[in-house]
Parts: structure tokens; sequence; C-alpha cells
């Protein structure tokens, strides 16, 4: 993720921190965040236990797992991800990274899982979001090279399915900008030039 990706974040962050201790509702929030902690202490324990005994971890209660599908479900509906086609997947994918990295959420260290949980599904969708684009980039390129004669972004735009004063009709039709489009595009390799070789390298050719 770059710079941007992280500063969004730490914007969200704040936002959601300054609702959660917010006096004006806080039994109304979708998520306890001290029950949510005092969950997650109770099933560390169960955790560390099991692998004394040579067990496998426990799962994750009931309780917790709702935490998990509340934060994804509410994330989701945020503007930045509300229209994406693929919203079910991206709270899934949330949810599946929060049972996998559960377990290293340490009580001793932060008193904050919404927090945590919330920064691991804010991250998966993003990374869901750029899986989802980079297939539609390739449907872009195969359409696009079959249309030789633009046809169809000439289609595109008499049928006003997108602005008359597009520069590329069908790009904007799949939802791909310009920068979409540039961050997918293979990389040229341009030819390394030839090292100049040194009197005495000429000397004892």
């Amino acid at each position: 993720m770059d710079e941007h990706d992280e500063l969004e974040f730490d914007d969200f962050q704040e936002e959601e921190e300054e609702k959660e201790t917010s006096e004006a509702k806080p039994a109304n929030h979708y998520v306890d965040n001290k029950e949510f902690y005092q969950a997650m202490i109770e099933w560390k324990k169960e955790v560390l236990d099991a692998r004394d005994s040579g067990e496998p971890d426990p799962p994750v209660t009931d309780y917790i797992g709702k935490c998990f599908l509340d934060i994804a479900t509410h994330l989701s509906y945020r503007p930045n991800f509300i229209n994406y086609p693929y919203r079910e997947e991206m709270i899934g994918d949330g949810i599946e990274n929060c049972l996998m990295y559960c377990s290293n959420f340490d009580p001793d260290k932060s008193k904050n899982p919404f927090s945590y949980f919330t920064q691991i599904i804010y991250f998966a969708f993003l990374r869901r979001i750029q899986k989802e684009k980079k297939q539609v980039y390739i449907k872009y390129k195969l359409i696009d090279s079959a249309d030789i004669y633009g046809n169809i972004n000439k289609e595109l735009l008499d049928n006003d399915t997108v602005a008359e004063d597009s520069n590329n009709p069908l790009a904007d039709h799949l939802s791909l900008s310009k920068a979409d489009i540039e961050k997918f595009t293979p990389k040229k390799r341009g030819r390394k030039p030839k090292k100049k070789k040194g009197p005495l390298e000429e000397l004892g050719d």
C-alpha cells in the first residue's frame, strides 16, 4: 500500500475513535470496544492454554466473530467502498483476514481491538479492490485489442453510455481510470547500454 492509503486510514481511524469516545451515543456504537477487548483477553488465554497442551487454537467465540462481521460491514458502507459491485467479497476477505491473524492481537500491548481489526479489514478491502481492478484491466485490454476499428468506443459514445467528451469510452465504461491503466500496464524494459571497455580490457581481447 502506498503512503496515500496509510494517510487515508489514519484519517478514518481518528474519525472512528472520536465516535467511540463520544459521550453522545456510546451505547449505540455497533461494537463495544471494552466488551470486545475483554472477549479477546479471555479467548487469548484459551489459545495460550491450548498451545501449552499441544492442542490446536480454539475457534473464536460467536461474539468475536460477530464483531468482525459488524466492523467489516460497517466499513464497507463508507463512501470510498460502498459503490463497488464486489462489496460482499470485500467483507468476506476482511473477516477471513481477521480470523487468520486474530491470534496476533496482544491484549498486553493494545486495549483497542476495534482499531486493530479495522485496520486488518481496511487493507483487506484495498487488496480486493486492486485484485478486481486488475481483472477488469485484463478484460479491457482483450476488448480493446479486438476492437481494431474502434466500433465499441463509437457505440458507447453513440448510446450515451459514457460522457460524450470521453477520451477513452471503453475504460470509462469499465470504470478504469487513467491511473489504473498506467498501474497495470507492464513496464517496457529497455536494453542496458553496453559497458565501455577500459584500455586494459581492450588489450586483453
